[in-house]
């Protein structure tokens, strides 16, 4: 086939159905072949029922690898460029789509509307980049060793690949795995969050508009079974995945036996260092922005302030009253600076952990609750917590929620000692007015991304998404290494 064989549709209306979210297998959206389904609830308000979705087994997720495997072949026939172009209608057809998709992460996830907004328009600038680099999945020629010989490298599609996505970003995440994943000739079988099914399911339904041919892209909706099966069947070639470090690991074991190459994007436990010559409003500005933006539901978080103990006090006195004036609200209401957290489990997690500290001997400074709203749902107190011992519970374990940990230091080499006391290694976080403090921070992070004077979260969208230590396993993602995971190198000797 040299020709899709879908034609676009950007003014279709959704064929998903928001009160009963189906798998999307082969063009066509299914129900569970058990019939069974899982209810999705609103984190801001618990008596806001948003439907049932499909609660997938081993067989959906088999009927999805099949689709997968019999598109894969037609799919890598098209080429890069004609799949980029695809591609690009799907970008415009969800720039079209952006509010009513924003909407939709706003009430399964609960971030604010105007974060689920950046959300999607950070969603799009992820795929703009990566259809640029459709057209650089590059080999390279060498010398031969023999006359009258040409010799290339060039890369090949590795099949259909897994994509298992967590329920923080339920549009980018999906998007910087699916782009990817289609633009090098995969087929693909995403399996979101069963927290947020519907926000995943809408941008399926856009590339399903956009011409994707059917079976390219397909969904299943579940929780562990339909996981496990998509990481056991022979025929997924690789696993992308995002999500907690004993999952990671988990994922990791299963496949090694076959080889199956993982891409495994896990946990973090980040610092922001402000040392004795920081600008300290400007740290708190980041602090506030890196704790407790999206409720600290990011893997690049900032958890840790390590700050220098001459300046402890002062960069208390004006961090305190700025969470203090922080209101606690449901992600569409505009005068909400901090939405819930996603469910009941969340939400314990957060109280324990707060909890343990004050046990361990943390003193609560700020916070330190359940918040109680008008309406029933997971809200929890931006909180800060200072006297953190540095190799406390609260110090070293993630905690995934609006819960910051001050920890006092002396000077740049005990504050970067703490920094990298963890197993984790998502971002790292410097302030400071010295040039030559700056350069060496960036030599002695034990971490993937890495900041200056600045938010510690993310990055823009062209650049690599990746942590190191157990943060990060394989290719980064958002990058043009990307291909190293979802393509083979593959050497040719041409003789003429």
């Amino acid at each position: 086939m040299t020709q899709l064989d879908a034609k676009p549709d950007a003014t279709a209306t959704f064929a998903v159905d928001p009160d009963h979210v189906l798998n999307f297998v082969g063009g066509a959206w299914i129900p569970s072949s058990s019939g069974q389904t899982r209810r999705n609830v609103n984190p801001a308000d618990t008596d806001d029922l948003i439907g049932d979705f499909a609660e997938s087994n081993t067989s959906d997720t088999v009927a999805a690898v099949d689709a997968a495997h019999a598109a894969q072949q037609a799919w890598d026939a098209i080429g890069p460029i004609e799949r980029a172009s695809v591609l690009t209608r799907a970008g415009r057809i969800i720039e079209d789509r952006l509010d009513e998709i924003a909407a939709a992460i706003t009430r399964e996830q609960g971030k604010r509307l105007s974060e689920a907004a950046g959300e999607v328009k950070r969603a799009l600038a992820i795929l703009e980049f990566t259809i640029g680099e459709a057209r650089r999945i590059n080999g390279e020629t060498t010398p031969a060793e023999e006359p009258r010989t040409v010799v290339m490298t060039f890369r090949r599609p590795i099949g259909v690949v897994g994509l298992i996505t967590p329920w923080n970003f339920p549009v980018a995440i999906p998007m910087w795995k699916v782009a990817p994943a289609l633009i090098a000739g995969c087929t693909a079988v995403l399996k979101p969050s069963p927290l947020t099914p519907l926000s995943s399911a809408l941008i399926v339904q856009a590339f399903h508009d956009a011409g994707v041919p059917s079976g390219v892209l397909n969904l299943i909706q579940g929780d562990r079974e339909a996981g496990e099966a998509l990481v056991d069947d022979p025929r997924v070639a690789g696993i992308s995945f995002t999500g907690s470090l004993p999952v990671g690991q988990a994922i990791n074991r299963a496949g090694a036996g076959r080889l199956m190459r993982t891409q495994l994007e896990l946990g973090g436990k980040n610092a922001l260092i402000v040392l004795a010559d920081a600008d300290l409003d400007e740290a708190v500005k980041a602090i506030v922005h890196g704790a407790f933006g999206q409720s600290g539901q990011r893997c690049s978080a900032t958890s840790r302030v390590i700050v220098d103990r001459s300046v402890h006090d002062e960069l208390l006195a004006r961090l305190v009253p700025k969470v203090q004036a922080m209101k606690v609200g449901r992600g569409d209401q505009s005068w909400a600076d901090i939405g819930p957290v996603v469910n009941d489990e969340r939400q314990r997690a957060c109280v324990d952990a707060i909890e343990n500290a004050v046990a361990e001997g943390a003193t609560v400074v700020v916070g330190g609750h359940a918040a109680e709203l008008d309406t029933p749902g997971y809200f929890v107190e931006p909180t800060v917590l200072d006297d953190v011992a540095w190799d406390s519970t609260l110090a070293q374990e993630e905690v995934f929620g609006p819960v910051l940990s001050v920890i006092t230091c002396d000077g740049y080499d005990d504050a970067m000692r703490i920094s990298n006391s963890v197993k984790y290694g998502m971002s790292g976080t410097i302030f400071t007015q010295s040039p030559a403090l700056m350069f060496q921070a960036l030599q002695d992070f034990q971490a993937g991304m890495l900041h200056v004077n600045r938010p510690g979260v993310g990055a823009y969208s062209h650049l690599p998404h990746m942590g190191a230590k157990a943060s990060q396993l394989g290719a980064p993602e958002c990058s043009h290494d990307v291909w190293q995971f979802y393509t083979d190198l593959r050497s040719a000797c041409i003789k003429y």
